[in-house]
């Protein structure tokens, strides 16, 4: 089966979005957390005990190393629900970037954060989050979970009516 491979051919919308790229802040956050990371020791810790994608039969998986930055996505900026981490990763271009998603590639579904997170034990978990605060620790930084503010516009009256 193996994994999705991640496109490497930039389309249109692509190529939009990086001129727009330069003034978006949380892109440049994420891409900085991006860089500072040692990307190839995580994965090689999530590919021990991982048997998705070992077949050749069937779909191709989500890698691992993908779906566990989306699991640290959805802790950095406390989405919720796993349906609302898809809707962000679909709606962010920072997000997408960040993942290494192309504009004309969705998130995994919903479910696929959740089977994910059902083989990925706490232990493991652990062990892979602290390995990324070491790093942080190593250089300096340290991270702030951010949040994201729901707005919604509500007509009220200013003058409520009275009896």
């Amino acid at each position: 089966m193996g994994f999705k491979l991640k496109q490497k051919n930039l389309t249109f919308s692509d190529f939009e979005n990086s001129l727009r790229d330069k003034k978006n802040r949380s892109l440049k956050t994420l891409m900085n957390l991006d860089n500072t990371i040692a990307w190839d020791k995580i994965e090689s810790i999530l590919l021990k005990d991982y048997p998705v994608g070992d077949k050749k039969e069937g779909n191709k998986a989500y890698s691992p190393l993908l779906l566990f930055k989306c699991l640290l996505i959805q802790k950095w900026f406390r989405i919720n629900s796993d349906p609302e981490l898809e809707s962000q990763i679909n709606d962010r271009n920072s997000f997408q970037t960040f993942l290494g998603l192309s504009a004309n590639m969705a998130s995994p579904d919903h479910s696929t954060f959740s089977k994910f997170r059902k083989r990925l034990t706490k232990g493991k978990f652990d062990v892979i989050v602290g390995d990324i605060l070491n790093q942080f620790a190593e250089r300096g930084l340290s991270i702030n979970e951010g949040i994201a503010i729901d707005a919604r516009i509500v007509k009220s009256a200013s003058r409520p009516k009275s009896n």
